[in-house]
C-alpha cells in the first residue's frame, strides 16, 4: 500500500466523467441489493417499444442492456456525462436537461421511464411524459445511505426525510401514480485505502457536500490511520426499489384534423452527441 500522500494524489486525480465503478476494483466494495436491478432494467426494455432514461449519467446501466427499443431516449445535467452517455447509446437520443425538469418531450411518449440512482425525482414530469398504462421502475439512495462515512468526515449531521421510501410513494401517488412495488435495503459498504475514499467523496457529491482534498485533509489522514488499523472503514448504505404505473383512463377520439406524434416538444432542442474517439460502490 502506499503512503497516505500518494493514495490521496492518486484518489484526487481519478476522472470523474460516466457512472463507472470499476476503479474501485479491490479498493472498495458494496453488497449489491437482492432484487437485481440491470438485470430487471433489460427484460423491461426488451418488451417495449419506447423508453427514457432518467439522469442516465453515463448510460452504463442502459447500455449493458443487449435488447433496446426502437424509441430510446435518455436525460443528464452534467455535460461531461452527457457526452460519455452518447458514446455508450449511439442508438438513443441523449438529451442535457436539468434534473428537476421540464422533461423536453411530448406528453405520454413513453411506456417506461427508468433512473437509478436519481439526484431528484421529478415524479409529475414522469407521470406527464409516460403513456397510460406506462411504468416508472428506479433505483434510488436511501435515507441515511453511508452515514457513517459522512459524521466521519463532518461530525454529527441531521437526517431528513428527502430520500425516505414513504415519501417516493406519496410524491408518487400525488402525480396520479399507483405505486406497484417499494422495497428497500441496507447494504455494507467497505473501503480499503484513502484514495477509494478520496475518490468516492468526489464522485458521489451529496456524501460529503463541498469535499475537497484541502479541506478535509485532516480527517484524511485520521481514515487513512484508521484503515492501516482496522484493514477498512465500514459503513451503511440504503437503496430503494420503486416501480409505479400511470393509470389507464378511456380512449378520447381526436378532433377531426389534428395528429399527434412522437418526437421533442415544441422549443426544446434535442441533441444526439457523437464523438470520435463484491462489487464496486455504486454498480447496479
Amino acid at each position: 500500500m502506499g503512503t497516505f500522500e500518494d493514495l490521496v494524489a492518486e484518489g484526487d486525480a481519478v476522472p470523474l466523467e460516466g457512472w463507472d465503478f470499476s476503479w474501485f476494483d479491490g479498493r472498495a466494495t458494496e453488497e449489491r441489493p437482492p432484487w437485481g436491478y440491470a438485470s430487471q432494467i433489460a427484460s423491461r426494455l426488451a418488451a417495449v417499444s419506447s423508453a427514457l432514461d432518467l439522469q442516465t449519467g453515463g448510460g452504463e446501466v442502459t447500455a449493458s442492456a443487449p435488447v433496446k427499443p426502437p424509441l430510446l431516449a435518455a436525460t443528464e445535467s452534467w455535460p461531461p456525462n452527457a457526452r460519455v452517455a452518447a458514446r455508450n447509446l449511439p442508438e438513443a437520443f441523449v438529451v442535457q436537461a436539468a434534473d428537476e425538469g421540464p422533461l423536453p418531450f411530448h406528453d405520454e411518449m413513453f411506456e417506461l421511464v427508468i433512473s437509478r440512482h436519481p439526484v431528484v425525482t421529478p415524479w409529475a414530469e414522469i407521470a406527464r411524459v409516460l403513456k397510460p398504462g406506462g411504468t416508472c421502475f428506479s433505483q434510488q439512495i436511501g435515507e441515511g445511505t453511508n452515514r457513517g462515512l459522512t459524521e466521519f468526515m463532518m461530525g454529527p449531521q441531521p437526517v431528513g426525510d428527502a430520500r425516505a421510501t414513504e415519501r417516493a410513494r406519496a410524491e408518487a401517488e400525488a402525480a396520479g401514480l399507483e405505486v406497484l412495488q417499494l422495497e428497500s435495503v441496507a447494504l455494507r459498504v467497505a473501503f480499503f485505502d484513502v484514495g477509494a475514499v478520496v475518490h468516492f467523496l468526489r464522485k458521489v457529491l451529496w456524501t460529503v457536500p463541498g469535499f475537497t482534498v484541502e479541506k478535509y485533509r485532516d480527517r484524511l489522514l485520521d481514515m487513512h490511520e484508521h484503515i492501516q488499523e482496522h484493514g477498512e472503514f465500514a459503513c451503511t448504505s440504503t437503496r430503494f426499489l420503486i416501480e409505479a404505473r400511470k393509470p389507464w383512463r378511456p380512449t378520447v377520439r381526436s378532433p377531426v384534423g389534428t395528429k399527434a406524434g412522437p418526437g421533442c416538444a415544441a422549443g426544446a432542442r434535442i441533441r444526439t452527441h457523437r464523438t470520435s474517439g463484491a462489487d464496486a460502490p455504486g454498480g447496479p
